[in-house]
């Protein structure tokens, strides 16, 4: 039987931390989601540290997913997650030196695949070549892959339906998760996670911020005919 895939709500929109994210965690802390996340930008540093000190307190798993395409912006945002005690890091091009990095600190690895750019993400390039390319971070001993499948710019059902199934590692599929229909694609296709950010702020579930995320863990949870 699939797992139900894992939902990591984010609170971003557009790529970015959301001014009020602190506001909105505490508005939804006790909803069924158990895996909370932020970007690097564009919150101060302090409040990331203390939003993130409060959704452990809350018994979250928390997660940093930095959007950044140099080397050196990439450790910069893998110190941030060490400075917040995240337990998760998603996204940067891959780097042996954030992965060395994110093992000493005892934080799990998921990096991007493929050729990302602009901000919000746009994800290119051929998925014989994405599939290499996650097998080989995987050889290195990478948590899982940070796939941004509905960035796509071509296939995004039948990259998402291969990393899946030919990749051996967990796969979040990650942004633009937008409605009830690719839900049931990701309840199809069934990877360890998925994440939610921008469409929640966007109410395309409909309801309240916490309401939402129970619509969706709820829908998740749902076994079709």
């Amino acid at each position: 039987m699939k797992k139900t895939p894992i939902l990591i709500v984010m609170l971003t929109y557009n790529d970015r931390t959301v001014k009020n994210a602190y506001e909105i965690f505490d508005s939804c802390k006790n909803s069924k989601a158990r895996y909370f996340g932020l970007k690097e930008e564009a919150l101060p540093h302090d409040e990331m540290i203390s939003l993130y000190r409060y959704m452990k307190e809350c018994g979250k798993t928390t997660v940093l997913e930095v959007v950044a395409y140099t080397e050196d912006k990439c450790i910069e945002g893998t110190m941030l997650a060490v400075e917040c005690k995240c337990d998760i890091l998603m996204g940067t091009i891959y780097s042996d030196k954030v992965s060395e990095i994110c093992k000493r600190n005892n934080i799990k690895y998921m990096p991007f695949v493929g050729k990302v750019s602009e901000r919000p993400s746009i994800l290119e390039g051929s998925i014989d070549d994405m599939i290499a390319e996650a097998k080989t971070y995987v050889s290195k001993g990478v948590y899982g892959i940070d796939l941004l499948g509905y960035r796509y710019t071509e296939d995004p059902l039948e990259l998402n339906k291969r990393m899946v199934n030919e990749v051996n590692s967990r796969v979040c599929i990650a942004g633009s998760v937008d409605s009830f229909e690719r839900l049931d694609e990701i309840k199809s296709i069934s990877p360890c996670a998925f994440t939610i950010g921008s469409a929640f702020f966007e109410n395309k579930f409909g309801g309240s911020f916490s309401e939402q995320i129970d619509k969706v863990c709820d829908y998740l949870e749902k076994r079709g005919d």
